[in-house]
């Protein structure tokens, strides 16, 4: 049943990233994703919150709730706390109580104020030097039982696998985009060319000369000098490189 389980939360996390729109989306629905799975875990509603961590910061990206969100930019902002803890340990940090337990003791008063009353950060590992935590949040103690937290890492261990898949696909997608702007600029550029050569009988290199000074004389971008002799010339809007889909 555990394994059957653990094969049906597989397939919804990669459902969630086959229709991804971005980062921040994925994080919001992961975050859902989570405190569902951790709310029929306990009986109780969990909420939970994600941190990102690159290259030296730290930042709440998404949740499940605006409350989930706000608790952990608090810890964020303190700089200490169960979230921040499990993400410099790697291993999991439970609050288990904050009315006794003595740690993290402005960060336990705002989450009291927030009528939460347990807290656990659990660790995702990203590429290179990146890191994640999911930050469940739960209305009473003692909640966050052995069996609650094996469950949360096990899905944490799934989301991370999930999280990574995102972030290669969304790094992939700017790279394919830059690429597709450098193209369309290039290919602009070498349009203009071609009119400046047909109108001037002249050499390529000559043509990009004058495109050149052009943009130096009127302080204008090279593709926004050839965008608009394209324009001037074809009447058309823009000239697009083709990508085969």
């Amino acid at each position: 049943m555990v394994e059957q389980d653990r094969a049906e939360d597989l397939e919804e996390l990669v459902d969630l990233i086959a229709g991804m729109e971005d980062i921040k989306s994925v994080l919001d629905d992961l975050t859902g994703f989570a405190a569902a799975t951790m709310t029929n875990s306990t009986g109780k509603s969990i909420e939970c919150a994600v941190t990102l961590h690159r290259r030296k910061r730290t930042a709440t990206i998404g949740g499940s709730s605006g409350r989930a969100v706000v608790l952990d930019r608090i810890e964020q902002s303190l700089g200490d706390g169960p979230c921040i803890e499990a993400l410099e340990t790697g291993v999991p940090v439970l609050l288990e109580d904050v009315s006794t337990d003595p740690r993290w003791p402005e960060y336990r008063t705002a989450l009291s104020a927030a009528g939460v009353a347990s807290s656990l950060g659990i660790p995702m590992k990203l590429e290179n030097d990146g890191g994640a935590v999911l930050d469940f949040f739960a209305p009473v103690s003692g909640l966050f039982d052995e069996q609650a937290v094996a469950d949360a890492m096990r899905f944490g261990e799934m989301a991370g696998k999930a999280l990574r898949l995102a972030v290669r696909i969304a790094s992939a997608d700017q790279l394919a985009e830059n690429l597709r702007a450098a193209m369309d600029t290039r290919t602009v550029i070498d349009v203009a060319c071609g009119i400046i050569m047909a109108q001037n009988n002249c050499s390529k290199d000559q043509a990009f000369e004058l495109l050149r000074s052009a943009s130096s004389t009127r302080n204008q971008k090279l593709h926004e000098i050839a965008e608009a002799l394209v324009s001037r010339f074809s009447g058309a809007v823009a000239v697009k490189a083709h990508f085969d889909d």
